[in-house]
């Protein structure tokens, strides 16, 4: 699928299929819509009158032109109420239109700028907008079926400006967006295959495929190459599996004249059975999705390296099986991190965390700052957030406040808990420096204490996304399966820290 910006008057426009759009609540339509309409002989308005056409968010609304325009349909989009515009809006309102063309079998089409007009958004956010929603809203993950969807694909989608002066900085806008959601559409792919496919193996191998592709460092280190820095709580949770562990680091440098590095972590178990305790089996298909946060920063480092981003980037995912066996790690085991610090494994279910300690202390010890990490920490967070919204946790208001920014402009809704100091309370054990589990209560917020445990005073954000990263259903720009959330958050962090 393309996504680009040409100069041209929609109306002239020979395609498919053109996009145009209505706000709720008006009655009759306004701007380039009110050309068309004009154009069809008042159609538009015709259907507005009668409420057929009402503007709703997520509505289309598709008309066939009966010849009186070169293209032979147009698709009525609904963008809400016009005073709850955002660039979130329009890209999910896109996405529902190009699916709604794609079902009709259009291959190419063309729309409008979205919400530039009385919208008020400027053009290059909307563009961008467009350009994410379109490409995020068509995606499928199709791999292992024997048959194809009975709908084609869309293969091309132009956005029409009538502004020439302004095409080049349309066009970045329009470029931006597409390297933006084909990052969270790789991440996508890698979280949406199974974990016979997507082992530990296959994912160092993906990430030798982007160092490749978009020319970062890579390094995988081997289970032996653990063993000698001490990455003991990886270790325990990779014993029970036969597909060895990966710790990869993907290395991004675009400032040669700076000594910071951003640090991006993500949890990486590639299935996630409980270990010895064991899962319920009911929804266990669905821990294929516990590397969702490995794929967020992989999916991540290769788009800011596609912009050229002038900033250092550190992308580190720690891959291992959770699986129950002879050899796998037991509750009551104690194991050792690669900062020190020992735990006492309570749960062999509360193994994310055990990774992300070794994790979160090798970027320590390499001196990467600000960190965030991005992980399907826990059931607890889903609970207390549902899949609206991912928990953010931090040692550092002002960077809290970045990613909280970030997220916001991304539309990837992040809500700030609690870290008070009495929660640690809860992960004090009597055998070890810590233990991995700090009981039934606040086990969102204890599991995030536990990671604080590795940082030190760097600079640190964790995002559990638990309730975030999988969806049964599609609404908007997210479709069945993984969801990619995250990347274009740690994007647009990127960007700001870029300055």
């Amino acid at each position: 699928m393309r996504v680009s910006v040409t100069v041209g008057d929609i109306v002239q426009y020979a395609t498919d299929a053109i996009m145009v759009n209505l706000f709720e609540g008006l009655e009759r339509p306004g701007g380039a819509t009110a050309v068309v309409d004009k154009a069809l002989k008042g159609a538009i308005s015709e259907l507005v009158a009668q409420g057929e056409v009402k503007g709703k968010l997520g509505e289309v609304t598709i008309v066939h032109t009966l010849g009186k325009l070169p293209a032979p349909r147009v698709a009525v989009v609904g963008l809400g109420k016009q005073a709850d515009l955002t660039t979130d809006v329009v890209r999910r309102a896109v996405a529902e239109a190009c699916r709604a063309l794609r079902r009709a079998g259009v291959k190419k089409a063309a729309t409008i700028v979205h919400g530039a007009g009385a919208g008020g958004m400027g053009a290059t956010e909307a563009v961008q907008a467009i350009a994410e929603g379109c490409l995020l809203g068509l995606y499928t993950f199709k791999k292992y079926r024997s048959k194809d969807a009975e709908e084609g694909e869309m293969e091309e989608l132009h956005i029409v400006t009538l502004d020439q002066a302004g095409l080049r900085s349309l066009e970045r806008a329009c470029e931006r967006g597409s390297v933006v959601a084909e990052a969270v559409n790789l991440a996508r792919d890698m979280i949406n295959e199974p974990s016979n496919r997507m082992t530990p193996t296959e994912m160092a191998e993906r990430a030798r495929d982007l160092a490749r592709t978009y020319g970062l460092e890579v390094t995988v280190l081997e289970r032996e190459q653990m063993r000698r820095k001490g990455m003991g709580a990886l270790l325990g949770v990779a014993q029970g599996s036969q597909h060895p562990p990966k710790f990869i680091v993907l290395r991004y440098k675009g400032n040669s004249g700076s000594s910071s590095t951003l640090g991006l972590i993500g949890k990486g178990i590639t299935f996630d059975s409980g270990g010895i305790s064991l899962k319920p089996a009911e929804g266990m298909e669905e821990m294929k999705d516990d590397m969702s946060g490995g794929a967020a920063v992989m999916g991540a480092i290769a788009a800011i390296a596609r912009l050229k981003l002038k900033l250092n980037v550190t992308a580190i995912c720690a891959a291992a099986e959770n699986l129950p066996s002879g050899t796998a790690m037991k509750p009551g085991d104690v194991v050792r991190a690669m900062n020190g610090k020992s735990i006492e494994v309570v749960s062999t279910d509360a193994e994310g965390r055990l990774t992300l300690a070794d994790a979160l202390s090798f970027a320590v010890k390499s001196h990467l700052s600000p960190l965030v990490d991005v992980a399907t920490l826990t059931g607890a967070c889903r609970v207390a957030l549902g899949q609206v919204a991912s928990g953010l946790f931090t040692n550092n208001q002002e960077l809290a406040d970045k990613v909280l920014k970030a997220a916001a402009r991304a539309g990837e809704r992040a809500w700030q808990m609690p870290m008070f100091e009495e929660y640690k309370e809860q992960n004090k054990s009597e055998v070890a420096d810590v233990k991995n589990v700090g009981g039934r209560f606040a086990g969102a917020i204890t599991g995030a204490m536990f990671l604080s445990e590795f940082v030190g005073d760097t600079p640190w954000v964790h995002l559990d996304i638990a309730g975030t990263a999988f969806t049964d259903k599609v609404s908007g720009y997210k479709v069945k399966g993984a969801t990619g959330v995250a990347v274009r958050t740690l994007v647009n962090l990127a960007e700001a820290l870029a300055g």
